[in-house]
């Protein structure tokens, strides 16, 4: 990934979609030939001159002080995601930031966790949004991931490429689109990911929507929110997802699936779980 075209692009989008009406600017009577803010209002707003935020603009700015980064934070109302987003595009490539090589592996109280939790759906994705475990009941209400091979077990792969995926995730192209900004995300922190980068370019050829997603640069961090799927045995399924980080690693994330209780969802996936007998399989996987 080259970080200067990136950053460009990124910093070129976010300024696109802030009206100048809406970041308070009086019109100098020139007409505008593309959306959103010009450079030089983006640098009034973040304090600093149009000539260093065309240069930092085109990645030839050098690394910005914290004080600098927080006015174009500021300047093009950029969210957590957005922040985090532009200071990866930012640093200076390291080893430190690559992506591990060795394959990964759930982290073992996940895994304990992942036993336990057996009245709902819950599964662990990692770097990639590769799915390193999942229970029996996200394995029933989502796809067997543990019924494929390795290297295919994965969120954005699952979402974007199955196509029974379409007709079981409501409100499949929203969460198809934010499936796209969490990698987007990733390639930001991990720019020199192999495996991140074939993924891209497996998805750029074989989802018809992706490359649109992928070009509007937008970038999510999923921490909460709802989730919705048609199941071909019990119908509709509602759920209130929380995604959480262990603390030490932050390349793991355990995803619930939580049900009000009472619920016609809960009743539904009461009946799936009485008719998903628990297997002998282990929860537990590694993804290179």
């Amino acid at each position: 990934m080259d970080r200067s075209s990136e950053l460009a692009d990124f910093l070129r989008s976010r300024r696109a979609r802030i009206a100048p009406d809406d970041a308070a600017l009086e019109g100098d009577g020139r007409a505008r030939r593309v959306p959103g803010l010009r450079r030089g209002e983006v640098a009034r707003l973040a304090g600093v001159s149009t000539e260093y935020y065309t240069r930092l603009e085109q990645g030839r700015a050098g690394s910005p002080s914290p004080e600098v980064v927080e006015g174009l934070a500021r300047a093009l109302r950029l969210d957590l995601a957005e922040r985090e987003h532009l200071l990866d595009l930012l640093a200076r490539p390291t080893p430190a930031r690559r992506a591990p090589a060795a394959p990964q592996r759930v982290r073992p109280g996940l895994h304990l966790m992942l036993q336990t939790l057996d009245h709902v759906p819950a599964f662990v994705f990692g770097r990639r949004t590769d799915v390193l475990a999942a229970n029996r009941l996200a394995r029933a209400v989502m796809t067997d991931f543990e019924a494929l091979p390795v290297p295919q077990r994965n969120l954005a792969r699952f979402y974007l490429l199955d196509p029974e995926a379409r007709e079981r995730v409501i409100g499949w192209e929203r969460i198809a689109a934010e499936t796209v900004a969490m990698l987007r995300l990733e390639a930001g922190r991990y720019p020199n990911d192999r495996r991140l980068a074939d993924l891209v370019g497996e998805l750029m050829l074989r989802c018809p929507e992706f490359s649109d997603w992928w070009g509007d640069h937008r970038v999510l961090r999923r921490t909460h929110g709802g989730k919705s799927y048609r199941h071909p045995l019990v119908g509709e399924l509602h759920f209130s997802y929380e995604s959480l980080q262990p603390p030490g690693d932050p390349d793991q994330t355990l995803c619930v699936y939580n049900v009000e209780p009472n619920s016609a969802t809960a009743e539904a996936l009461a009946l799936l779980s009485s008719w998903t007998a628990p297997d002998d399989r282990p929860v537990s996987g590694e993804i290179g």
